[in-house]
Order: structure tokens, then C-alpha cells, then sequence
């Protein structure tokens, strides 16, 4: 199941960056609203992964280098 999981996420993945290349002018509300859910669909697929796990550890480390240098 994992496998299907991460091909899924690469798809997304790969769709997300062509949704964003197209100029902001040309983007409806409603297709706004469909990368946002396509975004946090991508996003609950990554999560439990490995890669996912690393990147929440660093934005981690980020937000609490940020809030220990705003003390």
C-alpha cells in the first residue's frame, strides 16, 4: 500500500506544480479552491511517510529557531 501511496503523492506532486506555473490572472476562484484541495490531499499523503516525517522535523526546527530568536 505504500508504494500506491507514494506513486499517488508523486502524481499530485506533479500536478501541483503545473497548476502553479499558470499566471495568477488566468486562475478562477474555483480553481483556486481546487489546488488548495489538491495541496492538503498532497499533503495527507505525504504525512506518514519517511520523507514527509523529515520534512515536518525540519519545519519544526525552523519554527522553533524562529520563536527562540524572537525571545
Amino acid at each position: 500500500m505504500l508504494v500506491l501511496t507514494i506513486n499517488v503523492a508523486v502524481l499530485l506532486a506533479i500536478i501541483i506544480v503545473l497548476r502553479l506555473r499558470r499566471r495568477t490572472q488566468a486562475r478562477s476562484r474555483n480553481d483556486e479552491k481546487l489546488t488548495v484541495l489538491i495541496v492538503l490531499v498532497f499533503g495527507i499523503l505525504v504525512a506518514p511517510t519517511e520523507f514527509g516525517q523529515g520534512v515536518l522535523d525540519v519545519v519544526g526546527q525552523l519554527a522553533a529557531g524562529i520563536s527562540d530568536s524572537s525571545r
